[in-house]
């Protein structure tokens, strides 16, 4: 006898709960929504607005010291 479609799916959740692993729900933005690109956009327009050069500068380290540490794990 065929099994329908729930029990398939609770048989590999059970499956999955077994070997230690649980369900997780994500809510994330809707990229389809309307007005989405434009709050994105609006939104790094104030970000790039608020940027300073001393910012930039700091990013910029940062960034360094994140490769430097990236290249010190791996060597």
């Amino acid at each position: 006898m065929a099994l329908s479609r729930a029990e398939r799916v609770e048989r590999r959740r059970s499956k999955l709960r077994a070997a230690g692993l649980r369900p997780v729900q994500i809510w994330v933005p809707d990229t389809r929504a309307p007005g989405f690109a434009e709050e994105c956009r609006r939104q790094s327009r104030l970000i790039r607005e608020s940027e300073t050069d001393a910012s930039r500068a700091e990013d910029a380290a940062w960034e360094a010291a994140s490769w430097e540490a990236i290249s010190h794990d791996a060597g």
